[in-house]
C-alpha cells in the first residue's frame, strides 16, 4: 500500500510540474503583455491573475496536504535542476525553452514566461519551498489511523 501512495505522489508531482511550468509561465507572460498594453489591465489581466491563483492553489494544496512527499519532490527537482543548469550555463538553460516560429503561440508564451521566472530566480525560490516537505520524516510514514486498523477491542469491554 505504501508504494501505491508514493506512485500516486509521483503522478501528482508530474501534474504539479506541468501546472507550474505551463500555467505559471503562461500566466506571467499574459500578465506582462497586459500590463504593457495601452490601457493597462482589462480582461486579459484578470484571466492571468486567475491562472496564477490556480497554480498557487495547486502548489499550496500539495505542500500543505498529506500526500506522498514525491508530489513535491518531483517539481522541486525539476525547478532546482533547471536553475542549476542556468547558473552553470545560461545558453544551455535558455535553449531548453521552445521559441521557434513553428511552435504553437501558446507554447511560445509559456516559454517566454518560464524564461522570466527562471532568470529572476522565482523557480529557485519555488523549488526550495517545494523541497521542504521532502525533509519531514512524518511525510514518508503512514498515518496513525491506517496502523490502528489491526487493533482489536478486548472482549471484556472495560474503560482501558
Amino acid at each position: 500500500m505504501r508504494t501505491l501512495r508514493h506512485f500516486a505522489g509521483l503522478l501528482i508531482g508530474v501534474v504539479v510540474t506541468a501546472a507550474v511550468l505551463g500555467g505559471g509561465g503562461w500566466a506571467v507572460q499574459q500578465a506582462l503583455s497586459s500590463a504593457s498594453a495601452n490601457p493597462a489591465g482589462g480582461q486579459q489581466m484578470w484571466i492571468a491573475l486567475g491562472a496564477m491563483a490556480a497554480v498557487g492553489l495547486v502548489v499550496g494544496l500539495v505542500v500543505a496536504g498529506r500526500v506522498s512527499p514525491m508530489a513535491t519532490f518531483v517539481p522541486s527537482m525539476v525547478l532546482l535542476a533547471w536553475t542549476v543548469v542556468y547558473s552553470l550555463d545560461v545558453n544551455r538553460a535558455i535553449s531548453l525553452i521552445p521559441a521557434e516560429p513553428s511552435v504553437n503561440q501558446i507554447i511560445r508564451d509559456v516559454g517566454t514566461g518560464d524564461k522570466l521566472l527562471l532568470t529572476t530566480g522565482v523557480f529557485a525560490l519555488l523549488g526550495v519551498a517545494l523541497f521542504i516537505p521532502v525533509l519531514m520524516p512524518s511525510r514518508w510514514s503512514r498515518r496513525h489511523e491506517d496502523e490502528d486498523e489491526d487493533y482489536e477491542e478486548s472482549p471484556q469491554g472495560g474503560y482501558y
